[in-house]
């Protein structure tokens, strides 16, 4: 009986640990899929810019096709 004490809080802190260590894991990964939300409105903002910008370009470059 003297020795399962310590094998019980040997295992309670594995357990613990253990626990912290996935904890912390999950929290990464929460914060890895915020970036990458955040990077791809990003870069749809872009796309959509850039879209907006050569619709606003197509045009005036048709206007200068006509007059050659």
């Amino acid at each position: 009986m003297i020795c399962s004490v310590p094998i019980i809080a040997i295992i309670t802190d594995h357990i613990q640990s253990s626990a912290k260590i996935k904890g912390k894991f999950i929290q990464d990964q929460l914060e890895l899929e915020k970036l990458k939300h955040e990077n791809y409105l990003l870069e749809t903002e872009k796309l959509k810019l850039e879209l907006e910008k050569m619709q606003l370009n197509a045009p005036k470059e048709e206007v200068f096709e006509k007059l050659k």
